[in-house]
């Protein structure tokens, strides 16, 4: 691949290119919904990752173009959302296990894709340093959230640090949707505000509680911030240092699919198989076969991806 990033086409070839991308963008929205699912480790299975990422760099410098090529993402990224909001917090309120492990499958299967960017790659100490480092880093985050998290937290009672609080959040959240690997639903348990803040998309809430929407205005502002400025970044990183930081990235992708199975949604369920009041035969054996197959469809995508020409 051309390590030039300014060589980069936002321009989508035809129809099917442009179908692709909403797809994405419906990935990325249902993965902001399921804990420990990576919306960047998808855009690197699509092969649509560095321009992903130089779109949001060069938003305000090249906006047209970016809009564009950003424009059926965020349009399926919006459904993905909606929809997952509505069915697969559902589905996961039914077979909470199962749905897990089919997304964990889903990732394990597209690892591959994460692993043909450093391919044939000499195996430093340096770099066997950074997959350490990106494996603990969802790892730690998803052990801190289930033991030493905040609780969940009350919207209804804030005070004007919190608004500082959300912008800051705001921000986290976009680091978690263009770095592979980390998980926006982690990083808002870590703070107590994931339940609270799916359970304020409500009208009745909004209407009862008026300043939820300035935690919006305040997360939307950190979000727009984080995005932009961190793609810029990671845009010149990959110029000069893509191989080093795609060994990051390895560990960060791989340490997300094991914070998938431990994390305080999943801890719960382990809890309430301990006490028996779910059937945890039916939910494990269910999540075993969910997990193998999402794990073939992913991987049978992976596979299919890697015949077809890159773009640049």
């Amino acid at each position: 691949m051309n390590e030039e990033q300014t060589s980069i086409s936002l321009k989508y070839e035809n129809k099917k290119e442009i179908a692709k991308g909403g797809i994405l963008g419906f990935l990325i929205g249902i993965a902001v919904i399921v804990p420990g699912i990576s919306g960047s480790t998808i855009a690197i299975l699509f092969r649509l990752y560095d321009k992903l990422i130089y779109a949001f760099g060069n938003l305000l410098t090249k906006f047209k173009l970016s809009v564009l090529f950003l424009l059926p993402i965020v349009g399926g990224l919006v459904l993905g959302f909606v929809l997952g909001f509505f069915s697969i917090q559902k589905l996961l309120e039914l077979l909470p296990f199962a749905i897990t492990a089919l997304f964990a499958g889903l990732m394990l299967g597209a690892f591959p894709a994460v692993t043909d960017e450093i391919k044939n790659e000499t195996k430093t100490p340096f770099k066997i340093l950074l997959f350490i480092i990106g494996l603990a880093i969802p790892v730690l985050i998803a052990v801190l959230s289930t033991f030493y998290g905040s609780g969940v937290q009350d919207l209804s009672q804030l005070n004007y640090y919190h608004y500082f609080l959300f912008l800051f959040l705001g921000f986290a959240v976009a680091i978690t949707q263009i770095v592979p690997g980390l998980s926006a639903t982690a990083l808002l348990m870590a703070f107590g505000y994931f339940k609270p803040l799916m359970e304020s998309a409500h009208l009745s809430y909004i209407q009862n509680n008026p300043q939820i929407l300035l935690v919006y205005l305040c997360l939307g502002v950190g979000f727009l911030i984080g995005l932009i400025s961190c793609s810029k970044l990671l845009t010149i990183l990959f110029e000069h240092h893509r191989k080093k930081a795609f060994f990051c990235i390895l560990g960060l992708s791989f340490g997300s699919i094991v914070s998938m199975f431990f994390n305080p949604d999943t801890y719960s369920i382990y809890q309430s198989w301990s006490a028996g009041t779910t059937s945890m035969a039916l939910d494990f054996g269910l999540g075993i076969a969910f997990f193998i197959i999402g794990a073939i469809a992913s991987y049978l995508l992976v596979r299919y991806e890697r015949n077809k020409p890159i773009q640049s």
